[in-house]
């Protein structure tokens, strides 16, 4: 089966390597799914909602308990089940995607992650009514302090996979074709 690009744009953000195989971007999702599942674990049974945080590399990041039946900075708060139904749905669309068209290499792991950080929220909406969150960044919350956005968002990794899947994705966008 053979890859083509649409345009300028598409050989930009499709490249031209070859395909990965099928297994991989199933692979990639599946140990995200099970290092954030873990962590969310650990978090329930070793931290309490409430106090403060401990920190795990001084400064950078920290455990604290929290949950959130929205989205990031609690944007449609009470919401959890909509918003797992509409996770899981767009991870596992990104993910029958990536089965049915194989993609290149850069774009396979992004997608992959993604898709993994949906479906890891998702599983916690459907399971508990709410995410679980447990990272805490006091470097990130002082650079949004000082813009008057508030303190950064306690987040998860599931958190992690779609944010930085999504920025690599523009970033992939923007490459120069080679």
């Amino acid at each position: 089966m053979s890859s083509s690009s649409s345009g300028p744009a598409g050989s930009r953000l499709f490249g031209t390597s070859r395909p990965l195989a099928i297994w991989v971007p199933l692979l990639i999702v599946g140990l995200l799914l099970v290092a954030d599942q873990l962590l969310k674990a650990w978090a329930l049974a070793n931290l309490q909602e409430g106090v403060p945080a401990v920190p795990f590399v001084p400064g950078l990041i920290s455990w604290v308990l929290v949950f959130n039946t929205g989205a990031a900075w609690s944007l449609f708060s009470g919401s959890a089940l909509p918003l797992a139904l509409g996770r899981l749905l767009v991870g596992l669309g990104v993910l029958i995607y990536l089965v049915r068209h194989p993609q290149p290499a850069a774009l396979s792991i992004v997608l992959a992650m993604i898709s993994a950080g949906a479906i890891g929220n998702a599983i916690d909406g459907f399971r508990f009514g709410k995410v679980t969150d447990m990272i805490y960044s006091p470097a990130l919350s002082a650079v949004t302090k000082a813009v008057n956005a508030g303190g950064f968002p306690i987040f998860n990794i599931a958190d992690s996979c779609v944010v930085g899947g999504t920025i690599l994705l523009v970033l992939l966008s923007l490459r120069k074709p080679s």
